[in-house]
């Protein structure tokens, strides 16, 4: 009759059942038994007999990697409890470990340092007493940096409060006077020179008349003012510029000789103008009609 193995029974048992008693058995011996040890004692068959023997192998390994640790750390100085670390306990983490000891690279430690004494948070550090020397004052504070970054760098001019623009009404009033003596001069220097009423519409409205001496203010004084506005202004291109700068000079110095040409008739009981003013006078609306049309094409120019 066979004799029963483990667990009171005759048939092999599993690995992990047998594993328990080849533990105690590995303790009794002292060392870790044979395949044929284990065949022979538990009656199995060489398969699981190598299984059995590779797992104490694995765990005796195990428990001799976790002894050097424990070693190292105590030769460190630090306060290990003595763990007993079963092998079946760690049988998990088995995968994750390295398959080389870290600790056997480990530099050798030395003995263990002196405790350091605690020193009070609240307390200075420790200066020790420094050799006489030359008093060191103080340097004087950094100047204020410049914003300048460079010295050619031109300061940036402060910004200017935008002012209030000038009104115009004092001109107007000083402007009315001049226009009532300027209007009177060329309308009395139009009727020296042939300028009077005249009908305009002939056959259409006949009734309907005018004094052709108001073109002369008008056409003169307004083109001069114009002209003066537009070379001021500085909005036009460069030809309709010097066009307007010359040409509104030009307007002002023709009005002055008109009134001067006036007045010297008046004052000398002339009742009719020379040729030659009369000439002047009656080309003035036609150089007006040019210039105003010349300074319009300029002023819509784009060169």
């Amino acid at each position: 009759m066979t004799a029963p193995t483990i667990n009171g029974t005759k048939y092999p048992q599993p690995v992990d059942e047998l594993l328990p008693a080849a533990r105690k058995l590995a303790a009794e011996l002292g060392e870790l038994p044979s395949r044929n040890k284990l065949m022979q004692t538990y009656r199995i068959g060489a398969p699981k007999a190598g299984e059995l023997l590779a797992r104490l192998r694995d765990e005796a390994e195990r428990q001799a990697r976790t002894d050097r640790m424990r070693g190292h750390l105590l030769a460190r100085g630090s306060s290990v409890e003595r763990v007993e670390l079963h092998p079946a306990d760690v049988d998990h983490a088995a995968d994750d470990e390295p398959t080389t000891d870290p600790w056997d690279y480990a530099e050798p430690i030395g003995p263990n340092p002196l405790p350091t004494p605690l020193v009070p948070e609240s307390a200075p550090p420790a200066v020790p007493n420094p050799a006489p020397g030359p008093e060191i004052t103080p340097a004087d504070p950094p100047a204020e940096v410049s914003t300048v970054s460079h010295p050619g760098t031109p300061t940036p001019p402060a910004p200017v409060k935008p002012s209030r623009p000038a009104v115009v009404w004092p001109v107007v009033l000083l402007a009315l006077p001049a226009f009532v003596a300027i209007w009177s001069g060329w309308v009395g220097l139009g009727g020296l020179t042939g300028f009077g009423i005249v009908h305009p519409l002939p056959g259409i409205a006949d009734g309907f008349s005018i004094n052709t001496a108001i073109t002369l203010p008008i056409g003169v004084e307004t083109y001069g003012a114009y002209a003066l506005y537009v070379w001021l202004s500085g909005r036009v291109p460069a030809p309709a510029l010097r066009f307007a700068k010359w040409s509104a000079l030009g307007s002002l110095l023709v009005g002055a000789l008109g009134q001067v040409a006036y007045h010297l008739l008046v004052a000398a009981g002339v009742t009719s103008a020379p040729w030659w003013i009369t000439t002047a006078v009656a080309c003035l609306p036609v150089a007006v009609l040019g210039m105003g049309a010349a300074l319009a094409h300029l002023v819509r120019s784009h060169n």
